[in-house]
């Protein structure tokens, strides 16, 4: 009996070894290769093999963050009696002091929430508006000076917005919190004081501080920086330090004893005017005591009948990954399988259509000449994805104007662009909790930590969004005082039709069966978001992978063309046809044969992203949580 067992187990082992051999990390990988670097070791799983990790499985409550602390502090809260809202808050608040080189006080913040005793699905804009003394001009003389006039400073104070940060914070709190404020930021002031653990991935983002900041400060483009060497390089964190942050300790803890005005209009409002006007910006107290976020209604489309997926709308890119899923609703993406040249050559395509509509008309939608429902009328994009051809790449993506507002750009213009909307820095989350409340929030500095700028002791440096700006006086999102720039961040959700309760209901499936809230989900960077948004729910619902294995499988980002901070003039958008950047787990056969119908294919760079999930198993009513393997996060629940 012992002799047949291990003669089994034996057998067991080299199938499982057999189906979990990693792909070869270089290319031409040969089977065996003693010079090839070592891979990963084989996880055994239950046929779910592109998956690092199981996901978390929790009764109660669940979070998601990129950060372990965060994403226990969030439990933390809701075993304190705090809900979904209190606990995404005290999250966000603790990434601002571990991850400062993704986010803090000092950006904006979007955030999508499930309300379960409404029952509605809220969308909160909390992005901050240009200075009101700045003009175009202004922006062009620095564009010139510094950029050779091809586009905003990305560090000093031409590119800093407003903060909307701790407006979006209270403004969400006072809809759906149930704690005190300063409970919710007490775990972030302790840990500022006493000394916040730094990982692997965070410490390696932060060591490209200095290399940004020291060159743009010695050229005059960032007029001061001392005050940021002090709070974040002195000494420079590394991978298991302890960071500590007193300033940041003490802006939070007035912020959350006095409310949301002392950043707008209180102490701490008097000493960011102060900074602004002793090193020359163009930011006074007025900017940040007019500020006000607001409360939108996210854009839902339906895909494949039985789901909804909901973004937020335009200035921010959200409509773009609703588009590109509604164009690929027409191909059976199923029987082409994931990672297939033929999906590939799909979603590529679709990508490239919609971002040509984002360059074009994507901006503060105060100014823009385009409401969100026209992206989505269902004869314009039939007419898009009858443009996508499977067995060749568009040489240019066709203009698909509406009415007289047309537009096209330089590739020229293009290409420079993009290369600074790739690098978007960024931190995603969601929370959700007993009672049912989700909340899908993402929140930024922008790039490269932000603008290079702290306030005198306030702990905390400032966005660079505005580097987001046209510089082109033609273009919906050119720079305008007390105008909101065209936004990377998205947040996500989806619905699910959930058939079994309908089919015990006795309801028509096909009908009067209801969406379900089910998915709470977001994917960082730049302009990777809206195609990784689309990916995964690809992978959900086309590829039938789990939570954790849809984020965990190999991605791929276009790179390349139109822009909304192009120009608004020249020649028809993306005569460039841009880069295809792929991971390392794309096939070779498939990586060749995106060349021969004439994508242009890179591997293995591509600009991933940084994935968060939670969603509802309705059988059970459990929460499923997933995190992105590829940076320092967690998920947990309870």
């Amino acid at each position: 009996m012992m002799k047949w067992l291990m003669a089994g187990a034996a057998a067991l082992l080299a199938s499982s070894c057999t189906a979990l051999t990693p792909a070869p990390l270089e290319d031409d990988a040969a089977p065996f290769d003693a010079a090839a670097k070592p891979g990963p070791g084989d996880r055994m799983s239950s046929g779910r093999t592109l998956g690092v990790r199981s996901a978390v499985v929790a009764p109660h409550a669940a979070a998601a963050t990129a950060h372990p602390l965060a994403t226990q502090t969030a439990l933390d809260v809701m075993k304190a009696g705090g809900n979904a809202m209190d606990a995404a808050i005290a999250a966000n608040a603790m990434l601002g002091l571990v991850e400062p080189t993704a986010n803090g006080i000092g950006g904006d913040l979007f955030a999508i929430v499930w309300d379960p005793q409404t029952k509605q699905l809220y969308g909160y804009n909390g992005s901050g508006r240009s200075a009101m003394g700045a003009t175009l001009a202004d922006m062009q003389a620095k564009a010139d000076k510094y950029m050779d006039g091809k586009e905003i400073p990305p560090f000093g104070t031409a590119p800093v917005t407003v903060p909307g940060t701790v407006d979006a914070w209270y403004a969400l709190h006072e809809k759906f919190g149930s704690r005190p404020m300063l409970a919710n930021l007490e775990p972030a002031i302790r840990y500022a004081r006493d000394g916040a653990p730094i990982p692997e991935v965070i410490s390696y983002y932060w060591s490209f501080g200095p290399k940004r900041f020291e060159p743009a400060h010695e050229s005059g483009m960032l007029e001061e920086y001392d005050n940021a060497r002090k709070t974040y390089f002195s000494p420079q964190p590394r991978e298991g330090s302890l960071f500590t942050n007193p300033d940041l300790a003490d802006t939070l803890e007035r912020i959350g004893q006095k409310g949301r005005d002392e950043f707008y209009k209180g102490e701490t409002a008097r000493t960011m005017d102060a900074y602004f006007k002793r090193i020359g910006g163009p930011l006074r107290y007025e900017d940040f005591a007019t500020h006000t976020g607001e409360f939108v209604e996210p854009v839902c489309v339906t895909y494949r009948a039985d789901y909804k997926v909901c973004e937020l709308p335009p200035a921010t890119q959200g409509i773009t990954a609703l588009q590109m899923l509604k164009m690929l609703e027409k191909f059976d993406l199923k029987a082409m399988g994931y990672g297939s040249a033929d999906s590939l050559m799909a979603q590529i395509e679709a990508k490239r259509i919609a971002f040509a509509d984002r360059a074009h008309y994507f901006a503060d939608p105060k100014f823009s000449r385009i409401q969100e429902g026209a992206f989505l009328k269902a004869n314009r994009l039939d007419r898009q994805a009858a443009a996508i051809k499977l067995d060749k790449a568009m040489d240019r993506v066709p203009n698909f104007p509406f009415g007289d507002v047309e537009a096209s750009i330089t590739p020229e213009a293009a290409a420079a662009a993009d290369a600074k909307l790739k690098q978007g820095d960024t931190t995603y989350l969601t929370v959700t909790d007993s009672d049912g409340m989700m909340v899908s929030l993402i929140q930024s500095n922008y790039r490269g930590m932000g603008s290079g700028l702290v306030a005198d002791g306030l702990g905390f440096m400032f966005q660079d969004r505005g580097q987001l700006f046209s510089l082109d006086p033609n273009h919906p999102n050119v720079f305008e005082p007390g105008k909101r720039p065209f936004h990377t961040i998205i947040p996500a959700f989806a619905f699910k039709k959930n058939k079994p309760s309908c089919q015990t209901r006795a309801l028509p499936i096909d009908q009067a069966c209801p969406f379900e809230p089910w998915l709470s989900f977001g994917l960082m960077g730049g302009g990777m978001q809206p195609q990784g948004h689309v990916q995964i729910i690809l992978n959900l619902v086309d590829f039938d992978m789990g939570l954790q294995e849809a984020g965990d499988a190999a991605r791929w980002e276009h790179v390349g063309g139109c822009e909304p901070t192009n120009a608004f003039s020249g020649d028809p958008c993306e005569a460039d046809k841009g880069v295809v950047e792929l991971e390392s787990g794309i096939p070779p056969a498939a990586r060749a044969e995106l060349e021969r119908r004439g994508q242009t294919v890179k591997c293995c760079a591509a600009n991933a992203g940084g994935y968060q999930a939670i969603m509802r198993d309705f059988d059970s009513g459990a929460w499923i949580a997933a995190t992105e393997m590829r940076k320092d996060g967690v998920a947990d629940g309870y």
